[in-house]
């Protein structure tokens, strides 16, 4: 499966969810192939199954995939990593603890996996208790630069910051933007990002000069009766990234 998506090239990449794969073929063209495809695992009884029907929206779509754990669920964290192995996606969304067992079974390098941490209320400092069992526990909580040397220890690519709660947690946000680009490494806002504030959020990455920003909006761009994503929203993020991203 090919692994040279847009996202190497580009310093903005979309992330956002197809609600079928005909939506997902509408979504990558919108986006312009600037887009990773969010197809979520818990919507799948079992691994054999998620497999053989995300290797077909690989096809379709230049194999822009990213494999989802459903609202950064610790409990689908090990069939994730199962289907990561199996279908060698773009993109793989996981909590904290499971970033070592995705890269383990990706066995290569070129595949992006990120490891969620959650906001504190404290700034510079994150909560990595994310896991099957970590997040049932006392919460942990490391400066945001240990976050980074562990996920990195572990063969991580990038931070998904998560539940953002869209403006909720900037000054949090910021000091995350800024260690990344400090350290290089990659960034995910995601959580409560929508079109009226999807500018601002990407705007702090940019400046705190990150090298590679993915944000993931979802929801908000999702229509309700269909429950696919609009494509129309994803050409008009588009627009604003090329606005901001010069």
């Amino acid at each position: 499966m090919k692994l040279t998506p847009n996202y190497y090239r580009d310093r903005v990449c979309l992330n956002v969810l197809a609600g079928s794969k005909e939506n997902a073929v509408a979504i990558h063209q919108a986006a312009e192939g600037h887009v990773l495809v969010g197809v979520l695992s818990k919507n799948y009884p079992d691994v054999p199954s998620a497999i053989e029907d995300m290797l077909d929206y690989a096809k379709l779509i230049d194999n822009a995939l990213s494999v989802g754990l459903g609202a950064g669920d610790p409990g689908q964290s090990e069939m994730v990593s199962h289907i990561v192995g199996a279908v060698q996606p773009q993109h793989v969304n996981q909590v904290f603890t499971g970033v070592g067992a995705s890269r383990a079974l990706l066995g290569q390098r070129s595949t992006l996996v990120n490891g969620l941490v959650s906001p504190t209320g404290r700034v510079g400092m994150v909560k990595i208790s994310t896991g099957p069992l970590s997040a049932k526990s006392p919460d942990g909580i490391v400066p945001i630069e240990t976050a980074i040397a562990l996920l990195k220890d572990m063969g991580g690519s990038s931070i998904k910051f998560f539940p953002m709660g869209g403006l909720d947690h900037l000054d949090e946000y910021r000091a995350i933007a800024q260690a990344c680009a400090r350290y290089d490494f990659y960034l995910e806002p995601t959580g409560g990002i929508d079109l009226d504030n999807f500018s601002t959020i990407l705007q702090i990455a940019l400046d705190a000069g990150v090298k590679k920003i993915i944000p993931h909006i979802y929801s908000s761009i999702i229509d309700k009766t269909t429950g696919n994503t609009r494509p129309q929203d994803v050409a008009q993020l588009l627009a604003m990234v090329k606005q901001q991203v010069r």
